[in-house]
């Protein structure tokens, strides 16, 4: 049991770094496809990757026909919603006010998930939380903050933050039905169906002066493979074993790794405040997962 939620730590840790290094890989196609398309072609290349991981594992399920309702609300959230919230969001509002509204989702989703899910936190849990969230305040809210921001980007970016909360409680009840590969599967072939049409709509005219270009290959494969594939699988597994609360609250470490991940590869170095943020990042997150009692864990795994 303690292994098992160790590595649920891990998976939680491993789908916040490829999420984390998937804005500069979306910030790099920005300059040649639109939101929707090239959600249409990650999600493509995603189920793809998952059906021969599948077929290799010898692990493909039958889905119940009951249970597809539950998979078509899962996927209408994320990635349909989320995506959408947060690509149009990003493209409205400055990237420093984004990431602080995407990294409240660890502070809403424990009301939530007590009210749908009996979920509860410790005081440490809670007081982690306030730490981390106080972290990525500090290490994003730059003189950027003098605000001259969208109000419709600020909606697009909320309505992002609540998708991925109401996810969070869907995906739970799937964890209890189907295997992580499998509802990652599904849900993102139910997603090209949901993008495809706006897709068509909203970015035609950009889909018809579309020109190939070399350089949109390598990030469209890794964001298939990596962010649209095992990053969720990993997340998946998380929320199966820690619950939807816990998992949410790794969140928080996304602009770290996005920070980390700007030093590598755009060679932008953080100040002493971002320094600062990160550390309280991680502090907090190191809080909010202590002291679970055995008793929770086997009411978690019974659930």
């Amino acid at each position: 049991m303690q292994n098992q939620i160790r590595t649920s730590h891990f998976t939680a840790l491993a789908a916040m770094l490829l999420w984390g290094i998937s804005y500069i890989w979306m910030k790099s196609l920005f300059s040649f496809l639109q939101p929707a398309t090239i959600l249409v072609a990650r999600l493509l290349i995603s189920g793809l990757f998952l059906f021969l991981l599948l077929l290799l594992t010898r692990k493909l399920e039958r889905i119940q026909k009951k249970h597809l309702p539950v998979f078509l609300l899962s996927a209408f959230f994320n990635p349909f919603l989320y995506f959408m919230g947060e690509s149009h969001g990003l493209q409205r509002v400055s990237p420093t006010i984004s990431a602080v509204i995407i990294a409240t989702i660890p502070v809403f989703t424990p009301i939530f998930a007590r009210i749908f899910l009996k979920e509860k936190l410790s005081k440490l849990n809670i007081f982690g939380i306030a730490v981390s969230f106080a972290g990525v305040l500090i290490m994003l809210v730059t003189k950027d903050l003098s605000l001259t921001a969208d109000p419709a980007g600020i909606m697009m970016l909320f309505g992002a933050v609540a998708s991925a909360i109401v996810y969070g409680i869907v995906l739970k009840k799937l964890t209890l039905l189907y295997r992580a590969l499998t509802i990652v599967w599904i849900q993102n072939l139910i997603g090209i169906f949901y993008f495809v049409p706006v897709a068509l709509y909203k970015e035609f005219e950009s889909l018809q002066t579309f020109q190939f270009q070399v350089q949109i290959v390598m990030p469209i494969l890794l964001l298939g493979v990596f962010s649209s594939s095992l990053a969720f699988v990993f997340f998946t597994i998380s929320v199966k074993n820690l619950g939807i609360a816990r998992s949410n609250i790794y969140t928080n470490l996304i602009p770290v790794f996005t920070a980390i991940f700007s030093i590598l590869v755009l060679s932008e170095m953080p100040d002493q405040k971002q320094w600062l943020g990160m550390g309280l990042v991680i502090s907090g997150v190191v809080l909010s997962q202590r002291r679970i009692t055995k008793t929770a864990i086997l009411k978690k795994t019974l659930y």
